[in-house]
């Protein structure tokens, strides 16, 4: 019997007549690496903010086991803060107003800084970091929170290609170490390439669960995003190839 370490069944969420959830179950094992796949509005953050247990579903449970981590697309300290210092709120479970951060605190930090390769930005202002610095510095938190369960919401929305590799490369090394970790990306590379599962939130609140080369077809993939979308096997990806859009055809109308 698998180790589940999340599992959902029946969710369904609407926000007014619009519903963005129905039905939706999936269940990750511990180690598993889910992308989180679906065109803007489809639900996505809806997922993991009822997967980190900040909003309540309208219909359905979530079973979650260990410690959860959430990384949100954005950030927005009310007050000026550092880079370091915002890493360490990552460890606010073992920091209290009564035991300011010790020896042990500031290593973990700076370790999670290292995995990110953002050493070099402890030292400045968090809100003057360009978007993919402030994602790569936000992640470092959720590691220095030592998670069991980690949640992103579009880790590299705002990255270059260098960075996207390495916090794919992290996600996959975490995940090889026993963490569980959700996803959401626009990218069916991301999943194609590192995934071990893949959840498609499809218009109207339907769902597509399961391994990525299997449930990532051409249709699916043309059904999920509305442009033509063509797999493509290629030498160096010898497993899953890539997904390809193909924006000069006509876009398709919404479910």
């Amino acid at each position: 019997m698998a180790d589940f370490a999340l599992q959902c069944h029946g969710i369904g969420h609407h926000y007014g007549g619009r519903s963005v959830l129905r039905n939706l179950s999936l269940a990750l094992p511990r180690g598993a690496l889910c992308a989180l796949m679906g065109a803007n509005g489809a639900g996505k953050s809806t997922l993991l903010k009822i997967l980190a247990g900040q909003l309540a579903p309208a219909a359905g449970q979530v079973t979650r086991r260990g410690r959860m981590g959430f990384v949100p697309q954005e950030v927005l300290p009310a007050l000026p803060i550092g880079v370091l210092e915002m890493v360490l709120l990552g460890r606010a479970g073992g920091v209290s107003l009564l035991r300011a951060p010790g020896r042990a605190d500031y290593a973990a930090a700076r370790a999670a800084l290292a995995r990110v390769e953002a050493v070099h930005l402890a030292d400045r202002a968090f809100l003057s970091l360009s978007g993919g610095e402030r994602q790569l510095v936000v992640l470092a938190r959720a590691l220095a929170a030592e998670a069991d369960v980690l949640l992103l919401d579009e880790p590299c929305a705002a990255m270059d290609w260098h960075n996207q590799a390495v916090t794919l490369r992290l996600l996959a090394e975490l995940a090889a170490t026993g963490i569980t970790v959700v996803f959401s990306t626009h990218a069916p590379q991301h999943a194609l390439e590192f995934a071990s599962h893949a959840a498609l939130l499809f218009a109207g609140g339907d769902h597509a669960f399961g391994a990525p080369d299997r449930i990532m077809h051409e249709a699916a993939l043309t059904r999920l995003y509305r442009v033509p979308v063509r797999r493509v096997r290629l030498d160096a990806l010898p497993h899953a190839g890539t997904a390809v859009p193909v924006f000069s055809q006509p876009t398709m109308e919404r479910d």
